[in-house]
C-alpha cells in the first residue's frame, strides 16, 4: 500500500468557523437501524470515512439498498437481511463488527466477518460471551476472541449481561440483538458509557428503558425515518486542542453532538483552563487562545467518556505547564493501534516528555520539536501530530497520513483554512 506523507511547519494561530464530518460513532448506528426500519429512511450529513463506508458496503452484501443522492444525503430502503455470498469485510473498523455481530446473530443464515491486521488483533470475546449466552453459535477460525469469525444466527434469548469491560460498542452489540431476542434485554454497566445506542433507540420509538447504570431492550424494528448526523465530537477535539494551544486563536465549531459521555474531554480542557464555550441552541463550540494551559489528573472513571480523545488531550497536556496524569487507559492498547505505546513514542518523538505507568499515562510539560512521525495506521494518531506541529519548534513530517481517510478525510484542507 502507498503511504502518504503530509509535512506540516508551525502555525502562528488558529481560526474561523469550521464544520466537522458526521458523528462516526452515530453513522454506523443510524445505517444499521435504518436497514431494520420498514420503509425508506433519509440521512443527511452522514460521516463520508472509510469505516462507515465499511458498514455500507457490509449492508449493501446483505440486500439492503442504499442510494447516494448527493454528496451529502442518501437514503437506505429497509427490510429483511439476506444471506451474504461471500464473507464481510470490515476494514480496521471496529465499530463495523462489533455492532454488526449483534444484528447478525439474530439472522436465520451463517455469515463470517474479517478484518485488516489490525481488527484481528482486536478483542472479540467481549461481543462473542454475550452473543453466545443469548443463543448464537459462533466460531473463531484463526485465534481463539479474534476475528475473522463466523455466526450462525438465529433464535435468540433476552439476558441480564453484566459489563466487565466498559464499552460503547460492546452495548450497542447486545442492544442491536435484544432487537431480536424474545423478551427483554438488559445491559448492566459499572461505568457509564457512550450513550448514543440508546438515545437513538428511544428517538425512533423503539421500546427502550433507560436508567443509571443499566439499559433494557425490548425487541422490535423501527418505522422509517428522516436523519440528520451533527458534528462529530471527537473531530471537534482537534481544532479546541489547536485552538486553546496557539496563542491568538479563536475557533468556531459547528452544530457538534453532545450528547451524554461525549463532552468529557472539554471538561478536562477546561480543567486546564482552557475557555470553551457552548452554544446550547445552535450546539456550536467557541474556542479562544486564554494563556498556557496547567496540568491535572484525569481520573480512570472519566476515560470511557473521553478514550478516543486521549491522544489529542496529551498534545495539550505537552503544551501546559506542570504534570497531566492520565488513569487507567489500558483499552487504548487495543485500538487501531497500541495507542498508548504509539501516543509515547510518536508524540514524544516530537519532544513530548511522557512516560507509561501501568496503563498510566504521565505527560510533563514543556515545549515540542517538530520531527518525523508515523501515525501507525491510527487516524487519531495521524490528527494528534498535525496539532502538534502546528506548536513545535521545527517543520513535522507525518508518515502514514492516508490513516485519516477512516473519519476525517478532508483534516488537511480544513486545516490550511484555518491556520495562519
Amino acid at each position: 500500500m502507498v503511504t502518504a506523507e503530509l509535512e506540516l511547519n508551525p502555525s502562528s494561530l488558529l481560526t474561523g468557523d469550521i464544520n466537522v464530518p458526521g458523528d462516526k460513532s452515530i453513522s454506523h448506528r443510524i445505517l444499521i437501524l435504518a436497514s431494520l426500519a420498514n420503509g425508506v429512511s433519509t440521512i443527511h450529513d452522514l460521516n463520508e470515512g472509510q469505516d462507515v463506508k465499511h458498514t455500507i458496503d457490509i449492508l449493501s452484501s446483505l440486500g439492503i439498498q442504499i442510494t447516494e443522492n448527493d454528496s451529502k444525503t442518501l437514503t437506505v430502503r429497509g427490510g429483511s437481511l439476506k444471506e451474504p455470498n461471500e464473507n464481510l469485510y470490515v476494514g480496521n473498523s471496529g465499530t463495523s463488527i462489533r455492532l454488526m455481530s449483534g444484528i447478525l446473530a439474530g439472522m436465520p443464515f451463517s455469515t463470517t466477518l474479517d478484518g485488516d491486521g489490525s481488527i484481528r488483533k482486536r478483542p472479540m470475546g467481549r461481543i462473542i460471551e454475550p452473543l453466545e449466552k443469548m443463543g448464537a453459535v459462533i466460531e473463531c477460525l484463526e485465534n481463539d476472541g479474534m476475528a475473522p469469525f463466523r455466526i450462525d444466527g438465529g433464535d435468540l434469548k433476552g439476558i441480564e449481561y453484566h459489563m466487565e469491560v466498559p464499552s460503547a460498542q460492546v452495548k450497542g452489540c447486545l442492544m442491536l440483538a435484544g432487537l431480536f431476542a424474545q423478551g427483554q434485554t438488559t445491559i448492566v454497566e459499572n461505568v457509564p458509557t457512550r450513550a448514543h445506542t440508546e438515545e437513538m433507540f428511544e428517538e425512533l420509538g423503539l421500546e427502550v428503558e433507560i436508567n443509571d447504570n443499566s439499559v433494557t431492550v425490548k425487541p422490535g424494528r423501527p418505522d422509517s425515518f428522516t436523519y440528520q448526523v451533527m458534528g462529530d465530537p471527537s473531530q471537534a477535539a482537534f481544532w479546541v486542542v489547536g485552538a486553546a494551544i496557539l496563542e491568538g486563536s479563536k475557533v468556531s465549531i459547528k452544530n457538534v453532538y453532545t450528547g451524554r459521555e461525549r463532552t468529557g474531554f472539554i471538561d478536562v480542557l477546561k480543567r486546564m483552563g482552557a475557555d470553551i464555550t457552548q452554544d446550547p441552541l445552535a450546539n456550536d463550540l467557541h474556542v479562544s487562545f486564554s494563556g498556557k494551559l496547567v496540568g491535572t489528573v484525569v481520573e480512570e472513571k472519566e476515560i470511557p467518556g473521553l478514550i478516543d480523545e486521549v491522544p489529542i488531550l496529551a498534545v495539550a497536556a505537552a503544551c501546559a505547564e506542570g504534570e497531566t496524569h492520565f488513569k487507567g487507559l489500558g483499552e487504548l492498547r487495543v485500538k487501531e493501534s497500541n495507542r498508548l505505546e504509539t501516543i509515547v513514542s510518536e508524540i514524544g518523538s516530537m519532544g513530548m516528555n511522557a512516560e507509561i505507568s501501568g496503563d498510566d499515562l504521565i505527560v510533563k510539560g514543556g515545549k515540542l520539536t517538530g520531527g518525523k512521525v508515523n501515525s501507525h495506521g491510527d487516524h487519531r494518531i495521524a490528527m494528534s501530530c498535525a496539532v502538534a506541529a502546528l506548536v513545535s519548534a521545527e517543520p513535522t513530517v507525518i508518515s502514514g497520513w492516508e490513516a485519516v481517510s477512516t473519519s476525517y478525510p478532508d483534516f488537511a484542507a480544513d486545516l490550511e483554512r484555518l491556520r495562519k
